[in-house]
């Protein structure tokens, strides 16, 4: 006998666009959904639908916001002669997280890879640029990840920063607080010891 699971197949693959889920996790989650809890898949229907039609890009940063501008970026106290790079909003939110940073931010929404057709204009950096030339920044922290792509980024942006007279550094690399010498990575190490202070 066959059944119609058009809608079934739908939920699947839908599941399946999110980073790390294949076929059998959403699976999984769609049976588990539909069999035990369906308000949580009303739940989760109505955020999703909101937060897709209200979420949009601040103006000033590029993060991910409500508003126009974004909390960070209305945030007056904030040091105005620092700005710092970061790919995504998950990583401005770790690094929101330490309290270590209270300068702005600005966010790519990605990195440059060229294999995938991703270059400067895709990531914005013009923009990126101009934001960093407002006449207030002194200083550009490149965050970007620590990836080929990530270095090429941070590259590339930092030659268009510094031809415009601006101040760029990048996170320094090194043993995490915690581990144990004898189990970190060999380049770890190396970046540890050439960037010690």
């Amino acid at each position: 006998m066959a059944t119609d699971t058009g809608s079934l197949d739908a939920l699947i693959q839908a599941l399946r666009r999110l980073p790390g889920v294949g076929a059998k996790s959403a699976s999984r989650m769609a049976y588990h959904l539909l069999q035990h809890d369906r308000g949580g898949a009303e739940l989760l229907s109505q955020a999703l639908r909101q937060a897709s039609s209200r979420i949009h890009h601040c103006a000033r940063c590029n993060t991910l916001t409500e508003a126009e501008i974004c909390d960070v970026c209305s945030d007056p106290s904030r040091d105005g002669t620092q700005l710092c790079v970061v790919e995504t909003p998950a990583d401005q939110s770790a690094l929101e997280r330490t309290g270590a940073f209270r300068g702005y931010f600005y966010v790519l929404m990605g990195r440059l890879s060229p294999l995938d057709g991703i270059g400067p204009k895709e990531i914005g950096l013009q923009k990126l640029f101009e934001r960093a030339g407002d006449g207030t920044v002194r200083e550009v922290i490149l965050a970007t990840n620590f990836t080929a792509e990530g270095e090429a980024t941070a590259h590339v942006i930092a030659e268009g920063l510094k031809a415009r007279g601006l101040r760029v550094t990048r996170l320094s690399r090194g043993v995490p607080v915690g581990s144990e010498l004898e189990y970190v990575d060999a380049g770890t190490i190396a970046h540890a010891l050439s960037d010690r202070r």
